[in-house]
Parts: C-alpha cells; sequence; structure tokens
C-alpha cells in the first residue's frame, strides 16, 4: 500500500544506505582508533571531569553504562553515562567520545538554545513518532485523508526533531575537538584522530535526517496522490 512509484522506493533506499553506509563508518573509525592510546594516559572519564571542571560546570556525575558505543548526556539527572569500553580507556577514540558528551553537559549548563529546544520537545516527538505512520496507514485503508494529514503533521514534529538534534551534535563535537586541544588532555596529533572518530559519528545523524526527511517526503507524495 505504501508504494505507489519508484520514488516512493527511493525516498527509503538512498537514507537507508547512507545510514548503512555512516554505520560500517563509525563502526571501522572507532575500531581503529581505540587501539590507538593517549601518550598522557588521561582516561576518558577523567577527560570528560576536566572538560567540566575547566568550563565551569558543576554537579554533573559521570557514570559507567551498559552496552556498546551507549554513552550519552542525561540532562535529567545532570548526569553523563560513559559505556564500559569507554569509562577507563585511554584511547582517543574513547577521549573523544567522553569530550563529546562533556560538551553536551556544557551545552546545558550554559543555556544553549538548540538543546534546550530538542529537550523540550522529546516527549511529543515521542508519542508522534509512534502515532504518525499508523495514523497515516488507516487513513489510507479508510480513505479518510483527514487522517492521513494527521500523521502527515505527526511525523513533521519528527523530522523537526533530527533537524535540531544535528546541529546540537556538531555543536558538541566541535566544541569537544576545540576544548581537547586548548586543555592539553590530547596531542595534536592524537586530537587529530579523534577528530575523525567524531566525524564519523557525526555522520550517523547525518543519515538519521535523511532517513527522516525521506520518510516525511513518502507520506507527502502518497498524501498528494491519494487528494
Amino acid at each position: 500500500m505504501f508504494f505507489y512509484s519508484e520514488w516512493d522506493l527511493l525516498f527509503i533506499l538512498v537514507p537507508m544506505i547512507i545510514g548503512m553506509l555512516a554505520s560500517a563508518g563509525v563502526r571501522s573509525t572507532f575500531s581503529k582508533y581505540s587501539q590507538v592510546f593517549s601518550n598522557r594516559k588521561i582516561t576518558a572519564e577523567a577527560a570528560a571531569q576536566m572538560i567540566l571542571q575547566r568550563n565551569g560546570v558543576s554537579g554533573v556525575r559521570i557514570e559507567r553504562t551498559a552496552g556498546v558505543l551507549s554513552d550519552h548526556f542525561d540532562p535529567k539527572t545532570n548526569t553523563i553515562r560513559l559505556s564500559e569500553g569507554i569509562y577507563g580507556s585511554t584511547s582517543v577514540a574513547a577521549i573523544g567520545v567522553a569530550a563529546h558528551e562533556a560538551g553536551h553537559a556544557a551545552q546545558y549548563a550554559k543555556g544553549y538554545v538548540p538543546i534546550k529546544l530538542r529537550n523540550a520537545i522529546v516527549p511529543a516527538v515521542n508519542i508522534a513518532s509512534h502515532l504518525a505512520f499508523p495514523l497515516a496507514l488507516f487513513g489510507l485503508f479508510l480513505e479518510f485523508m483527514g487522517l492521513v494529514w494527521v500523521g502527515v503533521i505527526l511525523y513533521m514534529a519528527v523530522v523537526l526533531f533530527t533537524l535540531i538534534t544535528l546541529p546540537v551534535e556538531l555543536n558538541a563535537s566541535r566544541r569537544a575537538v576545540r576544548m581537547l586541544d586548548e586543555y592539553g588532555i590530547l596531542t595534536a596529533e592524537e586530537n587529530r584522530a579523534s577528530k575523525k572518530v567524531l566525524k564519523a559519528a557525526a555522520m550517523t545523524y547525518v543519515a538519521s535526517t535523511l532517513a527522516a526527511v525521506g520518510s516525511l517526503l513518502r507520506l507527502l507524495s502518497i498524501a498528494n496522490r491519494r487528494r
């Protein structure tokens, strides 16, 4: 029901391929630079602590968390969670990841508007992401275009979220690279390697944005042909 032309398939396949390439790229790059260790023997957790302190950010906990590359900053509890493979590692890849999450904590502490906006719309986006396609499908099945357009509008909120997320992630990476250099956590050569890891990770967010936009274009294409 959801494939009306070659364009509908294109809206899915192109972002999917880009996403697969981005995921493969980040795994390969992270694996490579996980074997390159900091000459100064600073752990990822210590690097994050140093960045927070130098930025005057207090009250942020740094905890271990399960999973592989499950690292994230939780603004609700003001906690940076670093995965087992990152927390105590001295690799330039791990330090880059930890610095990125510390960058998010600094964004939040300093009132960086995009991250505040992203966090504010998370509850609504969670609901919209679960309802958008079921409502659109149900509307197509009933031939009730009003319901289809409700699904389209809800999915626009999901796309908006990905569009806001992209600059948030890119800004956190830029902060990380700059602070790792300014604070002497990594040497210039090590920082270039860490930057490659963060660039590869950023491509996964670009891929997610393209996938969301592709899905929205697909919904719009179908809705317009059924009017």
